[in-house]
């Protein structure tokens, strides 16, 4: 199982993907916490990204995606992930693609959390890490991610499974609605017990 969950920062991505990390026995890869990872540690990777993260701007998709390579081949080969953080673009998640989908490793389906912005900035506010988690940070880091990231969610529904879930509900809710419609789409792909060997389609009943 290889998931992808995009949502706004805030939205509670990191919360979920532990959850389902747990519940499907599957790694769990942030590239959020690997770069501030990096950052801590100083880094090579570290002091290159430092003033990105800093800004609330989107780290360079090369640097991000050297990091991410490894830890995604990995997790895939060992039984899944769940991927938040990235792609935050339609040009990350093109160029990310053409290279996993060769090693099999490609996401299958994608998960939107979606949260109204004035919740997004209340959480952001009372979680307050650092200077990354400011107000006018964050109100620029939501300014990017409408820019940036929301585009992705067409290109996701284009091309593999998606939907949309209720992030500002509670923790727990949230959690059983993913877990319930990510059993409905494995179901979809089941062999067709007719005995064609045909799945069914994700866009039809079963």
């Amino acid at each position: 199982m290889r998931l992808l969950l995009i949502g706004a920062p805030g939205a509670g991505k990191g919360t979920q993907a532990e959850l389902l990390a747990s519940r499907f026995g599957i790694a769990h890869i942030s590239s959020g916490d690997l770069l501030r990872e990096h950052v801590r540690a100083m880094t090579s990777l570290g002091q290159q990204v430092k003033s990105y993260v800093d800004r609330g701007d989107l780290v360079p998709d090369g640097l991000v995606m050297d990091m991410l390579r490894k830890p995604v081949v990995a997790a895939a080969r060992a039984g899944g992930y769940v991927l938040d953080g990235f792609p935050r673009t339609v040009q990350q998640a093109e160029a990310s693609y053409a290279v996993v989908r060769e090693l099999g490793v490609e996401v299958q389906a994608a998960v939107h959390l979606d949260v109204p912005a004035d919740e997004l900035v209340r959480r952001l506010l009372a979680r307050g890490r650092g200077s990354d988690d400011t107000r006018a940070v964050i109100e620029h880091r939501l300014e990017v991610y409408l820019e940036m990231t929301v585009p992705l969610l067409d290109y996701y529904a284009g091309r593999e499974w998606m939907f949309v879930v209720d992030g500002s509900a509670p923790t727990d809710a949230v959690h059983q609605d993913i877990v319930r419609r990510i059993e409905r789409l494995a179901a979809f792909a089941q062999p067709d017990r007719s005995g064609s060997g045909q799945a069914q389609s994700a866009s039809q009943p079963a």
